[in-house]
């Protein structure tokens, strides 16, 4: 498969991927954050989504793992790492602390980039200086 088709396929994903995040009303951020106040007004109907979500995956990797190799692609890119390291918890406290503050998560912000707005833009900005900062932080040795 040539670099052309990759990207066809791969922009094919992300729109379907950006579908699914828009009907499932992940880029709303009120939506989120009421799913996040469990002691207000809780919305659990975003669970339904993240349990589908792991139910398909827990059914469906095993077999797509058997394959030689993914269908528009040479190899597997599986993680290396086994076990839950100090960089895991601190990146997940960060990312939850993020998503609990502004209603998105990464997935959603680029889908709700379409909407143009300067909170959007804001936000998107902040996450692409974050995600530099963290690289730049992770190469270094303290």
């Amino acid at each position: 498969m040539n670099s052309f088709q990759q990207s066809v396929v791969a922009l094919a994903s992300g729109t379907l991927a950006g579908f699914g995040l828009c009907v499932a009303q992940m880029i709303d951020p009120a939506k989120v954050l009421n799913f996040l106040d469990v002691s207000g007004t809780w919305d659990p109907s975003l669970a339904f989504v993240m349990g589908g979500g792991l139910v398909v995956n827990a059914l469906a990797t095993p077999f797509i793992l058997k394959r030689p190799h993914p269908v528009f692609a040479e190899g597997f890119q599986l993680p290396t790492l086994t076990r839950v390291d100090r960089k895991i918890v601190i990146g997940g406290l960060l990312f939850g602390t993020g998503w609990g503050l502004a209603g998105y998560c990464p997935g959603p912000i680029i889908t709700s980039v379409s909407f143009a707005n300067a909170d959007i833009l804001t936000l998107v900005l902040a996450y692409v200086l974050g995600t530099f900062l963290a690289r730049y932080v992770l190469t270094r040795k303290f």
